[in-house]
């Protein structure tokens, strides 16, 4: 029986909300170049696979953080499954800006959150954990304790583990960097030649060239 990572994996390759192009890579807003692209914002568009994920972001809260008092959802990617989430456990719900408003009060936060309450954050995707990790910020800094946060998908990258470490905050993934490349090969979205390309690239994507692995320099 297949692993929940791999399955979801194989759900996010067949609807294309994860591109994978390791001979021709994608440029990231960063200026990285990088074989893979990734926009979970898809999966709203396809019931099943929708529902899905709802239903496992919900269980891993329930199963790993039972005293949870609300969910607070990533902007911009993460509004729509969290607020999914919130509902099917029947909890308050806020979403976290990148930055505050340019008008009015100027939140940060959207929505109300009581003082002391213990929140899971949702996630739709984990590269380097900087936004992620503002949105936990902003959330203690409104007095309120951060249980834990359950993301959709993270590409693993080593900086990522050590910020999450470092911020003391608890994450858990449905899928991940190495599950997809497990899941691309085994379904030919990938060649076995891509392989090492692909891993080479999450081990350090700020310096990575497409046919340019460490083997070769």
């Amino acid at each position: 029986m297949k692993h929940l990572d791999l399955i979801l994996a194989e759900k996010l390759l067949k609807i294309s909300a994860i591109k994978l192009q390791p001979e021709n890579p994608f440029t990231w807003a960063s200026g990285w170049n990088s074989p893979i692209y990734t926009d979970n914002r898809k999966t709203l568009s396809y019931p099943d696979v929708r529902n899905f994920i709802k239903v496992e972001l919900a269980r891993n809260i329930l199963e790993n953080f039972p005293e949870v008092d609300a969910i607070a959802g990533v902007a911009t990617g993460a509004i729509a499954q969290g607020a999914l989430v919130s509902d099917a456990l029947g909890l308050p719900y806020v979403y976290v800006r990148a930055k505050p408003k340019d008008h009015g009060l100027e939140n940060l936060i959207e929505g109300d959150l009581r003082p002391g309450s213990k929140v899971v954050v949702i996630e739709d995707l984990v590269s380097t954990g900087g936004s992620s990790l503002k949105a936990v910020e902003a959330i203690r800094n409104a007095g309120c304790e951060v249980a834990g946060m359950v993301a959709i998908f993270s590409y693993e990258f080593p900086v990522a583990t050590k910020a999450f470490k470092e911020a003391n905050v608890n994450l858990l993934t449905l899928s991940n960097y190495t599950a997809l490349i497990t899941a691309a090969l085994e379904t030919g979205f990938i060649r076995e030649k891509d392989v090492d390309t692909l891993r080479e690239w999450r081990k350090d994507p700020s310096v990575w060239s497409p046919g340019v692995d460490k083997a070769d320099e």
